[in-house]
């Protein structure tokens, strides 16, 4: 079942309706881990399919459960091992050997958000951070939540526990706020996320043998910047979806977007997209290998440079976890060499110009522009790994040379920059509009206005084009 889909809409309303029949914590977990039962089903009801995922989730419980009754850190070691080499296993990671790994079609739906969640509740149980006992009926809730199974967000389990105990009632008003949110989340991936995609596909068959240097510069930028911007666009409406359903059982979904196009640079950027996948890895790889290397090797000098080698490591972890696929090995090192370039430039300037003088030139208005287009470029620049193979890599390469891959990046850096810059002015001059309640354009009678209208584009759409939303980008990692 898609999520951005009318059918996953009235699933989630009719489940929601059943959970919210009795206030009684027993019958709302029952209901909430039979309507998270009923949404894997609609993927596939053979049960053999989903036997490996079964397995991966007992021999988590069985690990959490031992580590709540020991002190043994081989015992940690070897669940936490034995949880990553499963995790790549089922995956397939292309470095395995293909005759250890399962022949057999089995589902793998959730499954790299399980391992986050896994993996959580190992390393907590092991660090006494998880003091009560898990139920299995909990356990499975958190690790199979329908509304964060497909795509996050990742949240810890000490969050979701609360739900037992400070679940909110429902009212009018947060049933409109969590309408509005789908309203827009559904707005955004079935109309929005399917034009931009669109514009990204026709650009890149666009380029032909007669077009000159300058042409092929520019459908390059607009497919990268497509792309980039599509994402956004079909995983933040994503996220818009789930957490407004959420509301409906008294969960409250951590955010995963913050303006991440406003970013400054490029570890701000990351600070603002996907930001429940960030924050896991700070927590649980880069405050851990900082520790360690400052730990290993202590001198005052040396520490900015650990932090550049934690961070490098951290965000090649994450451009491996995206794919199966030596391409996204290539996606880690651009993220990896994107924050670790950051972080030693604004060193190096902190250290030339004093941090005062570097904030003060880091804030004006032109230092803004470019730098928001630079951060846009290298993004759109990572994010070629999503949607091409080493084929069309080398195509893309032979067809720009060394010098128009320099310019075609200068050129969307450039546009980007200007763009973003313009849509700030615009957003100023139409705040200035107020009425006696606050701006106008953010009203009740006017947000009641992009509601309705979103929800009749949206319905059009799906209903007389017979068009379905795209697909959930993240839902293949």
């Amino acid at each position: 079942m898609s999520i951005a889909s009318l059918q996953f809409f009235a699933f989630a309303l009719c489940a929601a309706l059943l959970f919210r029949l009795s206030h009684a914590a027993r019958w709302r977990n029952s209901v909430f881990l039979l309507a998270n039962v009923a949404f894997l089903a609609t993927f596939s009801t053979h049960l053999l399919l989903w036997m490996p995922m079964a397995c991966f989730l007992a021999g988590g419980y069985l690990g959490i459960r031992i580590l709540q009754r020991t002190n043994g850190g081989w015992w940690f070691v070897g669940f936490l091992s034995a949880t990553i080499a499963a995790f790549f296993w089922l995956k397939k990671y292309s470095f395995l050997p293909d005759s250890i790994l399962i022949a057999a079609p089995y589902a793998t739906i959730g499954l790299s958000y399980m391992f986050f969640r896994l993996a959580h509740l190992l390393i907590d149980t092991h660090g006494r951070d998880l003091k009560a006992p898990i139920g299995p009926v909990s356990y499975l809730n958190y690790m199979l939540n329908f509304t964060t199974l497909v795509s996050g967000p990742i949240q810890r389990f000490q969050d979701f526990a609360n739900w037992d105990v400070e679940q909110r009632a429902l009212n009018w008003r947060l049933v409109g706020q969590s309408l509005e949110r789908i309203v827009v989340g559904f707005f955004k991936v079935a109309i929005v996320s399917a034009l931009l995609y669109s514009l990204h596909l026709r650009a890149l068959g666009a380029p032909s043998a007669r077009d000159g240097l300058l042409q092929r510069e520019a459908y390059v930028c607009v497919v990268g910047g497509a792309y980039a911007i599509y994402l956004y666009y079909n995983f933040s409406g994503y996220m818009d979806i789930v957490i407004g359903v959420a509301r409906f059982f008294g969960l409250t979904l951590p955010e995963n977007f913050n303006k991440p196009f406003s970013a400054n640079n490029f570890l701000d950027f990351w600070r603002r997209w996907h930001m429940t996948l960030s924050d896991w890895l700070r927590f649980y790889v880069y405050n851990p290998l900082l520790q360690k290397l400052i730990t290993t090797f202590p001198s005052p000098a040396l520490t900015p440079l650990h932090g550049v080698v934690a961070v490098f490591a951290t965000f090649f972890l994450i451009g491996l976890w995206h794919g199966q696929t030596g391409v996204f090995a290539i996606y880690g090192l651009l993220l990896g060499l994107g924050v670790s370039g950051n972080m030693l430039y604004q060193i190096a300037m902190t250290s030339a110009l004093g941090r005062r003088d570097y904030r003060a030139i880091a804030g004006s208005f032109s230092y803004q522009m470019a730098a928001r287009g630079l951060t846009f470029a290298w993004v759109s620049l990572s994010l070629f790994c999503f949607w091409a193979d080493w084929d069309q890599l080398r195509v893309i390469g032979a067809s720009l040379g060394a010098g128009g891959a320099v310019m075609a990046f200068a050129m969307l850096a450039i546009v980007a920059g200007i763009a973003y810059a313009a849509f700030e002015i615009v957003v100023r001059l139409a705040g200035n509009f107020w009425i006696a309640t606050g701006p106008a354009l953010m009203s009740r009678y006017a947000r009641t206005v992009y509601a309705t209208t979103m929800v009749t584009v949206v319905l059009c759409t799906i209903l007389l084009l017979t068009q379905s939303a795209p697909t959930i980008v993240y839902e293949k990692f």
